[in-house]
């Protein structure tokens, strides 16, 4: 399995951005898959996760309202819309698979990371005037 994130770049505050998460491999529709991104100096965090069966999990209240995330399992895409960005939504935005159909629900960042075992390489997000 490999994943590759894209979709990142510079955007004023209030603006949007779709990121994609392209998944290669096999049995795509088995796997629940996560976005995270980690801002300079902090712990990477996960934003949100979507099922198989497109049941979401939001980890970050701060998304709430402003990002969405849906999949196409004919395309083995997923996307994240993120609307009314604001400046602490800058990081890098990585995609992750967690192998069973459903997201996992970790209240501990550091081992919500560890339920999922494969990454994608970032893409940069920048929300700045």
């Amino acid at each position: 399995v490999q994943l590759q994130a894209s979709g990142g770049g510079l955007v004023q505050p209030g603006g949007s951005l779709r990121l994609s998460c392209e998944f290669s491999g096999l049995h795509f529709d088995l796997y629940s898959i996560g976005w995270f991104r980690q801002a300079p100096g902090k712990e990477r965090e996960g934003v949100l996760c979507i099922s198989p069966s497109n049941n979401v999990i939001n980890y970050t209240d701060s998304v709430k309202g402003r990002f969405t995330i849906s999949r196409d399992n004919a395309k083995n895409m997923v996307y994240v819309q993120m609307n009314s960005l604001k400046p602490e939504d800058t990081a890098v935005y990585y995609c992750a698979t967690h192998p069973r159909p459903v997201c996992p629900e970790v209240p501990i960042a550091s081992l919500l990371r560890h339920t999922y075992d494969t990454w994608g390489q970032g893409t940069q997000v920048t929300v700045s005037s």
